[in-house]
């Protein structure tokens, strides 16, 4: 049985969409639940998963969990001069304390029977710096952190913790921030070259690609790989 957060659009639904196709039990969660209508998902749940809580009620329905991925995100554009106290926090709260509740939660829900977790994190991390992603930056390097420890941790349970490094995935979100980046560039075509020229593979990742690595990673084939991070970049991290 698989759980997905941030199902609703983007590299959570590829992902979910994934497994099912795969044949699993797949539970699924948004914060908007009208982003998961149409997922032919096991059951959906609307969660913030900043809210330790409402991760720990969603889960709870559950005794035994398999595979958690964990997709939430949100990034934030500027240098650590520009961003804001509010801003900080609240990509720490979206980016990282969601992967602490979320794990802390799902844990003692595999320690019996093992199991996989792999949180979505970005080469925007502990990986590679970028460009106005301090605090997001900062965010997903923490992930990164809490699933090296966690790998360390849960070893001897049988827990797999890996991490997800994607480069730059067409989604829903990064199709949002390019019409944001439109306003400051002029065009629509400027803030998509802006964006693409950070891939020298000359095209976006589609969220599938994403989707295909977790679903090996997570699989027998992936069952010796645990505390890594998989960086599915099209050559930025060479």
């Amino acid at each position: 049985m698989a759980c997905v957060t941030a199902a609703g659009q983007g590299i959570g639904r590829a992902i979910a969409e994934r497994f099912v196709a795969e044949g699993a039990q797949v539970h699924v969660s948004d914060i908007d639940s009208r982003l998961l209508n149409g997922l032919a998902a096991a059951s959906t749940t609307a969660v913030d998963a900043t809210d330790p809580v409402a991760v720990e009620d969603w889960l709870s329905n559950h005794d035994r969990i398999d595979i958690m991925v964990h997709a939430v995100g949100f990034v934030h554009h500027g240098t650590v001069e520009t961003t804001t106290d509010q801003d900080w926090r609240k990509s720490q709260s979206i980016c990282l304390d969601s992967a602490f509740h979320v794990t802390r939660a799902v844990v003692p829900r595999m320690k019996a029977n093992g199991g996989a977790v792999v949180l979505i994190a970005s080469l925007a991390s502990s990986v590679k710096g970028y460009p106005f992603r301090a605090a997001y930056g900062a965010a997903k390097g923490g992930v990164i952190g809490l699933m090296k420890a966690c790998a360390a941790d849960y070893l001897e349970h049988g827990i797999r913790f890996n991490a997800i490094c994607p480069g730059v995935v067409d989604t829903p979100s990064l199709r949002q921030r390019i019409a944001d980046l439109a306003e400051e560039l002029g065009s629509v075509e400027a803030a998509e070259a802006w964006f693409l020229k950070r891939q020298p593979a000359g095209r976006f990742a589609s969220a599938d690609e994403i989707a295909a690595t977790c679903a090996w990673l997570v699989s027998a084939g992936g069952g010796f790989v645990t505390g890594q991070t998989i960086n599915v970049d099209g050559g930025i991290s060479i």
